[in-house]
């Protein structure tokens, strides 16, 4: 097994542990780790696009951020608008009273509290889902669907493709890698389904989504945890970093984790919002 394999095996295993284990305790400490997750891989986009040479205004965005820890965790979420909308406001006020004020700089503020903190603070409200089993089946689709779509893309991808999918934004990805990549999140979601229904009273739990549900997730969240990861591609492409970090060795940063995990907490947290 080559080292950079066998590396990134290892460093996955102990993300894996990692997860269960705050998934398992849940409340407050799983909150805390996620609010943390979020914060790291918030300032690592931020240090790339700075790097790069945007000005980014920092403080608008991580006060929002903070702003919307309790509206996630104990107030209305429609909160959520106030703050957009204020933060929104106050950036484009702030860049355009600067000397030589510039539309990217806008732009490129604002994505971080788009694409990172909002998506990321959807976990919280999973966390504090109404009923304990609730709460694991969300979170673990919300990770597992991408991150084992994510797997099954790699190793596969690397094995058998060859057609590129996009390769002026990702060079290695592979149209067989994204295939086997929705087969691996569809069949997690159904799993998912199925280990909630086997140990929580199947049928007699009236609050379980239907079966038909989660194929639909796990095929959708397929899709958006793939373009996720590409659009994860496309930042560091564009400021010329091959990762957002080296926290985990064989995986880069927070952010490199977290790419796809973002964009399906949001669809979850949308599923969510409709259901309970």
């Amino acid at each position: 097994m080559k080292k950079s394999m066998k590396t990134r095996i290892i460093t996955g295993s102990i993300l894996i542990l990692a997860l269960a284990f705050a998934i398992y305790v849940g409340g407050w400490i799983c909150s805390t780790i996620c609010i943390i997750a979020i914060g790291i891989a918030q300032y690592e986009m931020i240090r790339a696009l700075r790097d790069h040479g945007h000005q980014v205004v920092r403080w608008p965005i991580w006060a929002a951020t903070i702003a919307s820890i309790p509206v996630f965790m104990v107030y209305d979420n429609r909160m959520l608008l106030v703050i957009l909308v204020a933060t929104t406001i106050i950036t484009t006020a702030y860049v355009l009273f600067h000397k030589e004020p510039k539309l990217d700089d806008i732009l490129v503020t604002l994505m971080p509290l788009f694409a990172v903190s909002l998506p990321g603070m959807c976990l919280l409200a999973q966390i504090n889902a109404p009923y304990r089993w609730l709460q694991v089946m969300l979170l673990c689709t919300t990770f597992l669907v991408p991150t084992i779509g994510d797997a099954a893309a790699y190793f596969i991808g690397s094995r058998f493709g060859k057609t590129k999918l996009i390769p002026a934004v990702s060079p290695n990805k592979t149209v067989a890698g994204a295939v086997a990549g929705l087969v691996g999140s569809e069949i997690t979601a159904l799993v998912i389904w199925w280990i909630v229904y086997a140990t929580t009273g199947g049928a007699s739990n009236p609050a379980l989504p239907p079966l038909w549900h989660f194929a639909v997730i796990g095929l959708v969240g397929g899709v958006v945890g793939q373009i996720g990861d590409l659009f994860a591609s496309l930042v560091k492409r564009h400021c010329g970093v091959k990762d957002y970090g080296t926290i985990f060795p064989g995986h880069g940063g927070m952010m490199d984790r977290l790419d796809s995990v973002l964009f399906v907490a949001l669809l979850v947290y949308m599923y969510q919002s409709i259901m309970w």
